[in-house]
């Protein structure tokens, strides 16, 4: 029977595998850690141990009560916090550090499972729409302060494992953007598939709808290309590594689905809108405004631009070679339909299931 401790248990990908996990036959318990309160969903898990506390705070002694075997690290800040740098350090870099010092240290923890971003790779503009991006290929530095600390996180764990007895296993999942029927219909947040799709309409604020009247078009780079990965294939995927045969030693995958990327044409037809062509400075000058504007509540930091500017696209068949996962769902099916484990839960008007 396993002992799983999931960091980031109140967050989008943390409480599906709080749900899944916790429905597993051989999974006694679920420990799970979130700075936000727990979500009124989670009463009904009997299996589950919550504990409010932020991964940077002091919670090592109580979860070692419980002796995980298995440990999730999904805990981070991805919006930078406007004017507070150290803020995000703190929460992103100190408290990935004290989680891998926990299941490096402790010889009770088997498997080690943290989750990175294919955004570190760095979207710059030499990047081609043909590339793509391997696991043996480094980060690169940018100023996007999100990729930038998930890089940096990486270094630290490498380094701390190097360091360590290596009696845990580690396994690094960098997803790309990860959509489904429970990120679009259950958790409605600022994003590019919300405003492209018209959900902020619904927002009274006056930013808000401006956005929405910008997003009338779907502004497209020449570069512009996106990767989706479906949240049951993330979900299909981090349970394969906790569960299955063990993955030895230190690998990274790359999370996304073989076939083609969505382009510019691709996402202007998912959402009913006619594509309209942009350059790059056209994209950097209102992510520059909202970000001030807002105070950090449009998601539009330094940097953020060039992701949606110059194009970022991996390979994630390591997952099928190695560990013999089979993805669900394209890239495109995963971003446009609502297949999915989760559709129950969307509203009969926007049900568009793929046979």
């Amino acid at each position: 029977m396993h002992t799983v401790f999931i960091t980031g248990a109140a967050g989008y990908v943390g409480a599906m595998l709080v749900e899944k996990f916790a429905a597993r036959p051989d999974v006694e318990k679920v420990i799970g850690l979130d700075k936000e309160p727990m979500p009124e969903s989670f009463a009904q898990i009997p299996k589950l141990v919550y504990i409010h506390a932020n991964t940077a705070d002091a919670w090592q002694e109580e979860v070692g009560k419980y002796a995980p075997d298995i440990i999730v690290h999904t805990a981070w800040q991805i919006r930078e916090i406007y004017g507070d740098h150290a803020l995000t350090w703190k929460w992103n870099i100190d408290g990935s550090d004290n989680v891998f010092d926990f299941a490096l240290k402790n010889a009770y923890v088997d498997r080690l499972i943290h989750f990175s971003t294919v955004a570190s790779y760095g979207a710059f503009p030499d990047n081609t729409t043909e590339h793509r991006y391997t696991e043996m290929e480094p980060f690169r530095k940018t100023d996007y302060l999100y990729a930038e600390e998930k890089r940096i996180t990486e270094e630290h764990l490498e380094e701390r494992y190097e360091k360590s007895d290596k009696h845990t296993a580690v396994s690094i999942v960098r997803p790309a953007a990860i959509t489904g029927p429970r990120g679009r219909f259950m958790r409605i947040r600022f994003g590019l598939q919300s405003a492209l799709s018209g959900t902020l309409k619904q927002e009274k604020s006056l930013v808000y709808n401006l956005v929405a009247a910008m997003t009338a078009w779907v502004p497209v780079t020449p570069k512009w290309l996106r990767q989706y990965i479906h949240e049951d294939d993330i979900a299909g995927l981090v349970e394969r590594l906790a569960f299955g045969p063990r993955v030895d030693g230190y690998e990274a995958f790359n999370a996304s689905p073989p076939g083609p990327a969505v382009y510019g044409k691709d996402m202007a037809k998912a959402v009913g809108k006619r594509m309209l062509l942009v350059q790059p400075w056209m994209v950097r000058l209102p992510f520059f405004v909202f970000w001030h504007l807002t105070r950090g509540k449009i998601p539009t930091a330094k940097g953020s631009w060039k992701g949606y500017s110059y194009p970022i696209a991996v390979d994630g068949g390591k997952a099928t070679r190695m560990l013999g996962y089979r993805y669900q769902y394209e890239s495109f099916d995963a971003f446009y339909y609502t297949n999915g484990f989760y559709e129950s839960y969307v509203p009969k008007e926007f049900v568009n299931h793929k046979a």
